[in-house]
């Protein structure tokens, strides 16, 4: 239920002409008048952006900044869909604004483009209304140098042909690829610092961000690209107050609320593998989820009653998806969970209705929490009302004094 703007990649020349294939790293450059480069993204609360470029341009020699400017190079971003969209334009064709250039420590260029919630022309993922789906856009960037650069020793250097590699968002890369005996992907951050059994803690992402297998789409990145929820809880600040913790964002085939019965064996299949594979301590392992993923945290504390030590559910569904319909979650499995559970989401929410889920929700769950927010807002932006799930990557939701993560690192089954 998550909508957000993606990537790709693409080889550019300086003349603005795709030519082929991305190589898979920044600086390997053709002769003295190529150079290649990296995309560097972010991922914000309101989803991942390209927000600079790195320029292979070290082996040439120190530069002298005084010829580096942001004229220097001109930036061009084309975004497309690796999928048909049923005619919706879901992409674009835009200059991006540089509104920094400096060297950095190994002598590269950087180039810091201009981003930011809201801003249309740097985001890496589309979402399509026909498939309820984000896709990450196959991304091609085309640089133009303006003006020479001055090495400070050697003559002028004009580069005229640029070689796009691949896309580096740190925190995201932190998260190792994996695939289960099922068939489900998942990706997963260990920590490194950290001696002994550590906490395992499983998000369960919304409904924009599953596959679309009729379209053969199956990327095991876009959990991890389209919002902060699982990146949140493998930050410097969360990691500390865990004590270390292991993260797991599994990927759905489609949507939770297809068929959470189905889908609730198989995350629990996934849970023991990382299991089998890390350092988890079994007493500590913790379920949070948005929207559809909301809809699942329950629906895995209902299905599996003794697994989790705590349960996060954030703007999930837990009432019938039509009128006159059976409810996802019915009243007496609600009245029955006996994980402790922390409700969120936004009064606002005009996706998933706050009342007859969240709030009823909480009204059954035995000693359980809520937090519910009137907007959500972050840095003076305002995001749809059904995103309250930015507050949890945050550690935002407080009650009695404690906020969320403190909460959940205390809880132990």
């Amino acid at each position: 239920m998550d909508k957000v703007f993606s990537r790709r990649t693409a080889l550019v020349t300086g003349a603005g002409l795709t030519a082929g294939l991305a190589l898979p790293d920044v600086a390997r450059a053709t002769g003295r008048d190529g150079v290649g480069f990296t995309l560097g993204a972010e991922t914000l609360d309101g989803g991942e952006q390209i927000t600079a470029i790195t320029l292979g341009t070290a082996r040439i020699g120190p530069i002298d900044p005084a010829s580096l400017t942001t004229g220097t190079f001109r930036v061009h971003a084309k975004a497309t869909s690796p999928i048909d969209t049923g005619g919706q334009d879901v992409g674009y064709d835009l200059d991006r604004p540089v509104t920094a250039a400096r060297l950095d420590a190994r002598g590269n260029i950087v180039l810091e483009l201009s981003h930011g919630e809201g801003q249309t022309g740097g985001g890496t993922l589309g979402y399509l209304d026909s498939k309820r789906r984000n896709v990450r856009l196959d991304l091609a960037y085309t640089i133009t140098q303006t003006a020479p650069l001055r090495p400070r020793h050697g003559r002028p250097v004009t580069f005229t042909r640029f070689t796009q590699g691949r896309l580096v968002n740190p925190e995201a890369d932190a998260f190792s690829h994996h695939t289960s005996r099922s068939g489900m992907k998942y990706r997963l951050y260990s920590p490194t610092a950290h001696r002994g059994r550590r906490p395992l803690i499983v998000w369960l992402h919304g409904g924009g961000e599953g596959a679309s297998l009729p379209d053969g789409y199956y990327d095991n990145e876009t959990p991890l690209r389209a919002n902060r929820g699982a990146l949140g809880f493998a930050t410097r600040e969360a990691q500390t107050i865990f004590g270390g913790a292991h993260v797991v964002a599994p990927q759905c085939t489609s949507a939770w609320m297809d068929d959470g019965p189905r889908f609730a064996p198989l995350i629990h299949e996934i849970i023991r593998e990382v299991q089998r594979t890390r350092p988890v301590d079994p007493g500590r392992v913790h379920v949070a989820g948005c929207s559809n993923g909301g809809y699942m945290t329950l629906k895995m504390t209902t299905t599996y009653p003794t697994t989790f030590a705590a349960s996060v559910p954030v703007c999930g569904v837990v009432a019938a998806r039509e009128e006159g319909g059976p409810p996802l979650v019915p009243d007496a499995e609600l009245a029955a969970i006996s994980t402790p559970t922390w409700l969120v989401a936004s009064r606002d929410d005009d996706t998933v209705d706050p009342q007859a889920n969240t709030v009823h929700a909480h009204e059954l769950i035995p000693r359980s929490e809520l937090t519910l927010y009137d907007h959500v807002v972050r840095n003076g932006y305002r995001f749809p009302g059904h995103w309250s799930w930015i507050y949890v990557a945050r550690n935002d939701p407080s009650t009695g004094g404690t906020h969320l993560w403190p909460w959940l690192a205390r809880q132990r089954r």
